[in-house]
């Protein structure tokens, strides 16, 4: 499978102006991209090459905001299920979830459609910022998706 990662992408529809000239994405072994806004927020979502090895999505299990979603460093947060498989989303980080993308809900098919914009899951306000330093740059992820040994 080919890897996808656009170099230096930026999620804009989440963040202001200022925001995305500060933003950098991060990725983590399970396919998953996560764009800080360099004010202590994050964006989640799953990648191209995941979304391509998922196939077409049917359903998205997106947490419930309430008063306070805390979500703890690779916790479960959310589903995936495709035509192919199901995929669970894991939170690279620690932290409030602060929003849910609920355009999911109705149209599963936009992971498909934009996976790494518009087809974004939670937004999260990080806890602890030296959980980031586990994730891979735009330049390690491309690798890991060229070796071949990792699972989408």
């Amino acid at each position: 499978m080919t890897n996808s990662v656009k170099a230096g992408s930026i999620h804009r529809s989440q963040f202001s102006t200022c925001q995305v000239l500060m933003a950098r994405t991060l990725y983590t072994k399970d396919h998953e991209w996560l764009t800080l806004d360099g004010q202590g927020f994050g964006v989640l979502g799953i990648t191209d090459y995941a979304q391509k090895a998922l196939g077409d999505v049917v359903y998205v299990e997106t947490p419930i905001i309430g008063d306070s979603q805390m979500t703890l460093y690779k916790e479960q947060i959310g589903a995936i299920e495709s035509v192919k498989a199901a995929s669970d989303i894991y939170s690279p980080v620690s932290g409030e979830i602060v929003n849910v993308n609920e355009q999911l809900t109705g149209y599963p098919a936009l992971i498909n459609k934009d996976p790494e914009n518009e087809g974004w899951f939670v937004k999260i306000r990080l806890e602890n910022h030296d959980e980031v330093d586990d994730l891979m740059d735009d330049l390690e992820y491309a690798a890991f998706c060229d070796d071949g040994e990792n699972d989408a």
